[in-house]
């Protein structure tokens, strides 16, 4: 090794200076000190790997250069010098992307949709950019090719390099985040969401199969998620309780097409739900009838055992749903319909939040709006207090 570092380093003192960056006439034992158009010095030089290195900041003093080379050289002799990690100039979106996403601790999920995102609408445009070269026309081109019909994966595409950029700056590897196109990021949802009407949420529970009724009454009652009913087991259901509840602590997906339990989709999806008196006894029966034996048996098994697939449930859920009237009504609007019900009933932003288990309130205020459509009876029950004290 020490043979090929001397040959090396012998290899490197033959950099030649910069014509007028020494005026004695002799030449520079080590790297290249040249002067910039802005009275600043570059430094540089040619390491063991045969590569040209600059250093990663310019210098007011040639001095001061000249001690940054002497630096570099001590390390290659001392079998010190390593390579300096790749910058913005050199480092390419896709490169940086990568390193991204493989560095956040994301659902699996989660990964997978961000994988995909890069895969399909970004990388295939401007992967091969490096950082530095990344400009706002650059972003708003591949912004403006972007099918526009899919208003919301586009959107969330954008975001998406936002987001990675935004961590390039902070990271100080660019000095600006070159996508800030303004309302890229958001979206109008697509599907206006119709809640199910207590007849039509009737109509469905009678035409699903048995052992799959209570998924329909959890889903709208109690507003769980499908990857939370779907990993359901018995002693998650507390119906002895003085307030019987549902502990939501686990849900499933199915990432690679096999099913994946993980914590819920949110810090705040670990959460107790209040059952509605009225189910209860459906609760029970089900339980006794089609629930797999033993605490950790599951309330919803599949013909193998495993937690039912939503492709599965489909099957069954779509007649149902025809037979009701709703072709419209997704498996996921089961769960919106109980929060505008427990809105309408009068709870608070934050008691939605809770039931439902999100983070923030955006969502609950939806549910809230949806159910300001009620306004005429909450005229009559206002007249209806008048008169009483009348």
């Amino acid at each position: 090794m020490g043979n090929v570092v001397k040959l090396r380093t012998a290899e490197i003192v033959q950099d030649q200076p910069h014509a007028g960056g020494n005026r004695t006439g002799r030449r520079r034992r080590f790297g290249n000190v040249r002067a910039l158009p802005s009275k600043k010095f570059q430094a540089s030089y040619t390491g063991p790997d045969g590569q040209r290195h600059n250093a990663p900041t310019t210098f007011q003093a040639k001095g001061d250069a000249e001690v940054w080379l002497s630096m570099q050289e001590t390390k290659i002799i001392e079998h010190r010098w390593k390579p300096a990690p790749p910058t913005s100039s050199t480092i390419t979106l896709a490169d940086y992307a990568d390193a991204w996403l493989r560095g956040r601790e994301l659902k699996p999920r989660t990964r997978g949709e961000y994988r995909s995102l890069l895969d399909a609408k970004i990388l295939p445009a401007l992967g091969q950019k490096p950082l530095s070269a990344l400009v706002p026309v650059d972003v708003r081109m591949w912004y403006a090719q972007l099918d526009p019909t899919t208003k919301t994966r586009r959107a969330h595409a954008y975001a998406l390099l936002r987001t990675i950029l935004g961590t390039a700056v902070t990271e100080e590897l660019i000095d600006a985040n070159p996508a800030h196109i303004r309302g890229a990021g958001g979206y109008k949802r697509q599907h206006q969401i119709r809640p199910a009407s207590l007849a039509e949420l009737t109509t469905i529970t009678e035409r699903m199969p048995a052992r799959y009724r209570l998924m329909v009454l959890l889903a709208s009652w109690c507003a769980l998620r499908y990857g939370e009913l779907a990993e359901l087991r018995r002693s998650d259901v507390d119906l002895d309780a003085a307030e019987p509840v549902i502990r939501v602590r686990r849900a499933v997906t199915w990432p690679d097409g096999k099913p994946l339990v993980s914590t819920p989709k949110s810090e705040a999806g670990a959460r107790d739900v209040a059952i509605p008196p009225h189910i209860i006894g459906a609760i029970a029966a089900h339980i006794a009838e089609h629930a797999q034996p033993g605490a950790n048996g599951l309330l919803f098994p599949n013909t193998t055992g495993e937690q039912i697939h939503s492709g599965a449930l489909y099957s069954v859920y779509r007649p149902a749903r025809m037979a009701a009237g709703r072709p419209d009504l997704r498996w996921h609007d089961l769960r919106h319909s109980g929060a505008v019900w427990a809105a309408q009933s009068g709870a608070t932003v934050a008691e939605l939040m809770d039931r439902l288990g999100h983070s923030t309130p955006g969502m609950a205020l939806r549910y809230q709006h949806v159910a300001e459509g009620r306004q005429a009876e909450i005229a009559r029950r206002m007249s209806a207090m008048v008169e009483v004290k009348s």
